[in-house]
């Protein structure tokens, strides 16, 4: 189990014991109203573990408001002041947390932070959360988890991952909301070893905290409350991503398993034929490498994919597209280094062809071209289509369908063909 498993156990109870269960929505999901902006109202939806922190060796708390913190048997540590930030940090096996006076507390194998007042937020490393935060020892460091509802996590990803949206896209929100929610209720427990349901990353779905929370966000999900996609009676696999780039993919291009009715290649074109996601930033996108620049690349990328195969890249003969999906994305490239070709497949392909400032490939719908292929690579050109892996929901072509006078029910409907909206509580 470790030191993660074991705790989550004696935080739940700390939780209870406090009574934070009702007043910080650690099970109900009812939270508070609290600055900036209260959250949909709630009640009895499901409760989330996301983790904001993993394997840190530190973590602010406090800030705006006053936080109370907790042992795992419910004795009271401290109260830290609004407008104070203490540090917890990693001793040995233990956690200490510290004022800014030096005052130091004993160690704790865990705590329990939750706002003073009932209207307040939780500060971490500077960004206010709504509900319960706990703090695990972990094998590498510290990992801090938020613990509230879902209907009031969902804000702060609705807005993350949106942005601001006009009144004429409010269409686009609603349906990132359904999505999110049902994302969340499908992958409940994902991370559970690592004492969490969710991570705050783009590894699950962008969460912001508080602090992101916009009005429209806001509305999007209390319009939505509770309603989730299933198909024959069971919550969705709901993939999205930013910019499909004129069609999406088929679900078994991209993970294993997912051959799923639901999610299958369509063309993202209105009647007229303009692309809806052709108003994305990364609609059409450019990158290219010179020879050494892709040499160098290669060197630091390749290792991580190829298990070590291929020795030193002094030299890049040849690079070429082997083969391609039914959507038409690159499924395999071929690396000529001198010896036996290097194939990469997948996914794969935009972590190995990261640009000059190592962020990954943007999509795998791109051309290739190699100046000097076959004698030695002395340009590498990709022309893309698109930002992330193509299958489900595509975020930019939402808000074009919102644009055209979509609700969220129609934009739905086309990118998860065949399922159902339903609200499960």
């Amino acid at each position: 189990m470790g030191i993660i498993g074991a705790d989550q156990a004696k935080l739940r109870q700390l939780g209870l014991a406090l009574g934070l269960a009702a007043s910080a929505s650690c099970v109900s999901g009812s939270v508070p109203v609290g600055r900036p902006g209260a959250p949909p109202p709630a009640s009895r939806d499901p409760e989330i573990r996301v983790g904001l922190i993993s394997a840190a060796a530190s973590a602010r708390i406090g800030g705006r408001d006053a936080v109370v913190v907790h042992q795992p048997d419910g004795s009271r540590v401290a109260v830290i002041p609004a407008g104070e930030t203490w540090q917890v940090a990693v001793s040995g096996s233990a956690l200490l947390l510290t004022s800014p006076t030096g005052w130091t507390s004993s160690p704790m194998e865990a705590m329990a932070l939750a706002a003073a007042e009932p209207s307040a937020l939780v500060g971490i490393n500077g960004r206010p959360y709504r509900g319960l935060v706990e703090i695990l020892r972990d094998r590498a460091g510290l990992t801090v988890v938020n613990r509230l509802g879902i209907e009031s996590y969902l804000p702060g990803v609705v807005s993350a991952e949106m942005g601001r949206r006009s009144s004429d896209e409010q269409a686009a929100l609603r349906a990132q909301a359904v999505v999110s929610r049902t994302y969340a209720l499908r992958n409940l427990g994902r991370w559970k070893a690592r004492g969490y349901d969710l991570s705050a990353t783009v590894s699950d779905q962008v969460y912001g905290g508080a602090s992101v929370e916009t009005p429209e966000g806001r509305s999007a999900v209390s319009e939505t409350r509770g309603r989730v996609l299933t198909y024959n009676g069971a919550v969705i696999e709901a993939f999205f991503y930013s910019t499909c780039g004129g069609r999406t993919a088929d679900g078994s291009e991209v993970f294993r398993g997912a051959a799923r009715p639901y999610l299958r290649s369509i063309p993202d074109r209105a009647g007229n034929g303009s692309i809806y996601c052709s108003i994305s930033p990364r609609y059409r996108w450019h990158e290219e490498w010179t020879g050494e620049m892709l040499r160098a690349t290669l060197q630091r990328t390749l290792p991580a994919v190829t298990g070590g195969r291929g020795g030193p890249v002094a030299r890049v003969n040849d690079i070429r597209i082997t083969r391609r999906t039914a959507s038409g994305r690159v499924d395999q490239i071929a690396i000529a280094l001198g010896g036996p070709e290097i194939l990469v497949d997948g996914l794969a392909i935009r972590d190995v062809l990261r640009s000059s400032s190592g962020e990954v490939l943007r999509s795998n719908a791109f051309e290739l071209t190699a100046t000097g292929a076959g004698t030695g690579v002395t340009r590498l050109a990709v022309d893309g289509m698109g930002s992330g892996h193509g299958v489900g929901f595509c975020q930019w072509g939402a808000v074009g369908r919102a644009r055209a006078g979509q609700g969220f029910e129609q934009i739905l409907a086309a990118y998860f063909p065949g399922t159902k909206l339903e609200r499960r509580y």
